[in-house]
């Protein structure tokens, strides 16, 4: 069976479209607050989460420059506490 030239065009052109449409609903996405915005000196952040069991976990926040321990899942979530900061503090 021969593919001809217009089949290979249209189905590049369908590509296209579909790639365009996932780009534009990202973008809407972002627009519209339902995707993430990409950090831009954002104040809180999540540095890491550690899996404890399958229910809980440890999620380590940095929130401007200190940073807290968080046990979340279980009966209630928990502060574990602050972290000393790397520098001095202002």
């Amino acid at each position: 069976m021969v593919i001809g030239s217009s089949s290979i065009l249209s189905a590049i052109a369908a590509l296209v479209a579909v790639l365009g449409l996932i780009w534009l609903a990202g973008r809407m996405a972002r627009f519209g607050g339902m995707a993430r915005r990409p950090a831009s000196g954002a104040s809180l952040a999540v540095q890491d989460v550690l899996a404890l069991d399958a229910r809980r976990r440890l999620h380590l926040i940095r929130c401007d420059k200190r940073r807290v321990l968080l046990l979340t899942g279980g009966a209630e979530d928990i502060v574990v506490g602050w972290l000393e900061s790397d520098g001095p503090t202002p």
